[in-house]
């Protein structure tokens, strides 16, 4: 049963940590880990909280973030199988589909963690502990608990709430509570962690205060449209994401990473701009170190030793249209698609994002020849030459290797995943500054997203900011600005399928009706010169017809995984509200 699973996990996550060098990430040796000796002193207990900020995120962050967030999201697709990632691009997702048992029991595992650490705080800090040190510690497991019930809630729908594995280790009756309750939940965790952490640290990496009122604007964004209907939106709550996301934005302190491309260039951990990230260890810990990287690198020749499995992952075609001039959306004056004239975008995230054939990354090199690439070269992403399907790869994260400088070893690359940036409190002001009305004129609203667009290498917006409340495939009839630009913004970052679900809350079809005209299709990319283009064609694949998926209300949601439910079989049984205890 899940809360045996998170229960054993939570008693375990120490030992799997032991073996980090990594800033307060540094571990004792395991033989001294006991409820006598690991408590006594504020460095004690703020070590251990360590392993919330990487090891019970590993089953989550090595796939299952971005087979969610981006390829269920429609940034990012997949093209082969019946089963796995391709269930997720389709939205054909069942019961045993391994992305969702394994984000599930990933969550389940923090939140596991994270309440034994409240549990051991509480129980076992010694008096020579502060009471500010205990408080910012179990902040901290409070904020990570927080954070992995937004994401059970945002693609489970209704879950159990746990607070104390002790006492739900063997209640096999455990019943699932309703989505108002558990988003009331989380922000008191997130209240609780604003209140408690610090306003700075003085080791990098971990959460401040900032960081926590950074979450408070994104779950009053997502709340407002809770249990709404008809395309509205709660203005209370909407008011107070805007409030949030200002004071982060006016008084945390931190600034936006320029360029853009330098977010995702080793090494960049804990820069100006992040508000989060998981801290992946340089370790021989399997369990503490980055492996997604391996998973999406798509050149076995640019990978520390041949772990460059994501050859398959890629751009998908609605991905590459939002793209300012690369491909006609109905628009005009536009290039045009299906190979006819070439598209070019000034937009700078495109080429942080994904790699479009004739593209040249000097700062990855490669170790073994392939396509026009001799060993040591910089990169130039290979011509399709006369293929009909390719793919426009994924670039983001995918760091390299020794040659240019990067401490990895198979499987074990040293750079962290932004979890909140900066960047998405500009764009949280802007959505709840539209909030109820179809666009905004606000001028606050305007500059920040403008911040936004200038930073990416685009000229400022002309006219509102648009999101209408009903969907057209034709952008001159529909248009949400907001949407697509995080879209460009956190693609490959697991945010995409978070903001339809947001959408979903309040508007339902609307979110329905973008996903299933979403292009997921094959198509291929050819440069108009090799390297260095000046500009692509994309031609739409003519065999390849599951282009769209088909969503509804009874394939939105992710069911909760079949072992889950075999095992505690009141899971099926309808929720109910959580009873707070004051």
């Amino acid at each position: 049963m899940i809360h045996k699973y998170i229960f054993a996990g939570a008693l375990v996550a120490l030992a799997l940590f032991s073996g980090c060098s990594d800033d307060f990430l540094e571990r004792p040796p395991l033989d001294t880990l006991t409820s006598d000796t690991f408590y006594n002193t504020d460095a004690q207990v703020l070590a251990s909280t360590a392993p919330l900020y990487n090891v019970v995120w590993k089953s989550y962050h090595d796939q299952a973030s971005f087979h969610l967030g981006d390829v269920r999201g429609g940034t990012t697709w997949y093209p082969w199988g019946t089963t796995g990632v391709r269930e997720n691009v389709l939205f054909r997702t069942s019961g045993v589909t391994q992305s969702s048992l394994d984000a599930y029991q990933a969550f389940y595992n923090v939140i596991g963690q994270s309440n034994m650490a409240i549990y051991n705080i509480n129980r076992l800090a010694g008096p020579e502990v502060s009471e500010a040190v205990k408080n910012q510690a179990i902040a901290e497991a409070r904020f990570m608990r927080a954070t992995a019930y937004t994401y059970l809630v945002m693609n489970f729908g209704e879950v159990p709430i746990i607070t104390n594995n002790i006492e739900e280790m063997n209640n096999a009756d455990i019943v699932r509570n309703t989505i108002p309750s558990i988003w009331e939940f989380i922000t008191r965790d997130y209240l609780f962690a604003a209140e408690n952490l610090p306003l700075t640290v003085a080791e990098a990496g971990r959460l401040t205060k900032w960081s926590a009122e950074g979450m408070l604007a994104r779950t009053y964004l997502t709340r407002a449209g809770v249990g709404q209907s008809g395309g509205n939106r709660d203005q209370a709550l909407l008011d107070k994401a805007k409030e949030y996301a200002d004071r982060v934005i006016k008084m945390s302190g931190k600034q936006l990473v320029r360029p853009y491309e330098n977010l995702f260039k080793y090494p960049y951990d804990n820069n100006s701009e992040s508000l989060f990230e998981l801290e992946w260890a340089t370790t021989n810990n399997y369990d503490a170190s980055n492996t997604q990287t391996s998973q999406i690198t798509p050149f076995a020749e640019i990978a520390v030793n041949n772990d460059g499995w994501g050859g398959s992952f890629g751009a998908t075609y609605w991905m590459l249209s939002l793209y300012d001039g690369l491909i006609d959306r109905g628009t005009s004056p536009g290039p045009e698609d299906d190979g006819v004239k070439p598209g070019f975008t000034t937009d700078q995230r495109l080429k942080a994002s994904y790699m479009l054939p004739g593209a040249v990354y000097p700062e990855i090199k490669v170790k073994r020849a392939f396509g026009p690439n001799k060993a040591g070269d910089v990169l130039t992403v290979p011509d399709p030459g006369t293929a009909d399907l390719g793919s426009v790869f994924i670039k983001k994260y995918v760091v390299g290797n020794d040659l240019n400088g990067v401490p990895a070893t198979q499987q074990r690359y040293p750079h962290n995943n932004y979890m909140l940036r900066l960047a998405e409190m500009y764009l949280i002001y802007v959505e709840a500054a539209v909030g109820n009305n179809e666009s905004t004129t606000d001028p606050t609203a305007v500059g920040y997203f403008n911040v936004i667009r200038n930073r990416a290498g685009l000229p400022n917006i002309v006219g509102p900011i648009r999101m209408n409340r009903t969907w057209s495939a034709d952008p001159t009839v529909y248009k949400d600005d907001v949407l697509e630009e995080r879209a460009k913004e956190f693609a490959m970052e697991g945010m995409t399928w978070y903001d339809l679900v947001r959408i979903h809350y309040y508007n339902p079809e609307k979110a329905y009706a973008i996903i299933n005209n979403q292009d997921r299709g094959g198509f291929v990319a050819k440069p108009d010169r090799f390297p260095n283009p000046t500009g692509w064609t994309f031609t739409k694949t003519a065999w390849f017809t599951d282009r769209n998926a088909v969503v509804n209300s009874g394939n939105f949601y992710l069911q909760i995984p079949s072992v889950e439910i075999s095992q505690a079989p009141n899971l099926t049984q309808p929720a109910v509200d959580y009873v707070f205890g004051e």
